[in-house]
């Protein structure tokens, strides 16, 4: 009888609201070291130039090259639906529409182009990271990697991480070009407004501070995915539904720190004058 009582009020305890947030404050703290500590192993990896050439590249086509088609169409109609919004607006204010194209060049370079390029990235590529990895891991496959004398940070976060700080700017470059574009489709069609208007709105007032400040952000936003994605794989557990938790995990995390390393980096970087 004692021992009933006993466990019911140890079970009551552990579903108040301060062991709930006990075990989330604990989690993130945990999580937050393991992250750190597989961030440091990859870097030092890096600077040993202990680099597997054929995986990087392989993992440079699986991140860039194809990922390339849905950052097309999103970046595209992103652009497309901006110019739109923003004629919209200014003809309900001014009675015509203006400043299409600066207006639309700076959102998508300093703030769409490199969120949405990310958060795209994310979905795709950290959720398949994290699969990857997950599989290896409930599987007994990394344990192997040990076995047989071979660092998975090295065989398999290393080159991971340098396909997405390479090729994740990259593609945020690519989107900004491709939403600009799209932004001078719509405004061409529907404002009638000439090609050279608008793209001289955006040349006239475009400098290399805007560019970079978006620049900047997409290799904390890649550094980012990768980082949540490997630590989320490397301590996944549980089977397939670990596997399946795990990269739902990746996923949510990756966007949330995206969204709010993105509110900081502005800060920081108007602080030094990159806008």
């Amino acid at each position: 009888m004692v021992l009933k009582q006993t466990k019911q009020i140890i079970e009551k305890t552990a579903s108040t609201p301060f062991s709930f947030t006990g075990r989330l404050v604990k989690n993130i703290i945990s999580g937050t070291g393991q992250a750190t500590q597989i961030t440091a192993e990859t870097l030092l990896w890096i600077f040993k130039g202990q680099i597997n050439i054929k995986n990087t590249v392989m993992q440079m086509v699986e991140v860039g090259y194809r990922s390339f088609p849905i950052i097309l169409l999103t970046s595209f109609f992103t652009g497309m639906v901006l110019a739109l919004q923003v004629g919209s607006a200014t003809s309900n204010l001014f009675n015509e529409p203006v400043y299409i194209g600066m207006i639309t060049g700076f959102a998508l370079v300093k703030e769409l182009g490199p969120v949405l390029t990310a958060v795209v990235i994310a979905g795709r590529v950290g959720a398949a990271i994290t699969a990857e990895l997950g599989t290896m891991k409930v599987t007994e496959q990394l344990d192997a990697l040990y076995t047989l004398g071979t660092n998975p940070i090295k065989y398999l976060a290393v080159p991971r991480f340098l396909a997405c700080i390479t090729m994740v700017p990259l593609l945020t470059a690519i989107a900004n070009i491709i939403g600009i574009y799209g932004g001078l489709l719509v405004t061409n069609m529907n404002w009638d407004i000439p090609s050279t208007v608008y793209m001289g709105d955006i040349l006239n007032v475009m400098d290399i501070p805007a560019f970079m400040h978006g620049f900047i952000k997409s290799f904390f936003f890649a550094a980012i995915i990768v980082i949540v994605a490997c630590h989320k794989g490397f301590g996944c557990h549980g089977g397939a539904e670990g596997v399946g938790k795990a990269t739902t995990s990746s996923v949510m995390v990756s966007m949330i720190l995206i969204l709010i390393s993105d509110y900081f980096l502005t800060a920081l970087l108007v602080a030094f004058k990159i806008y």
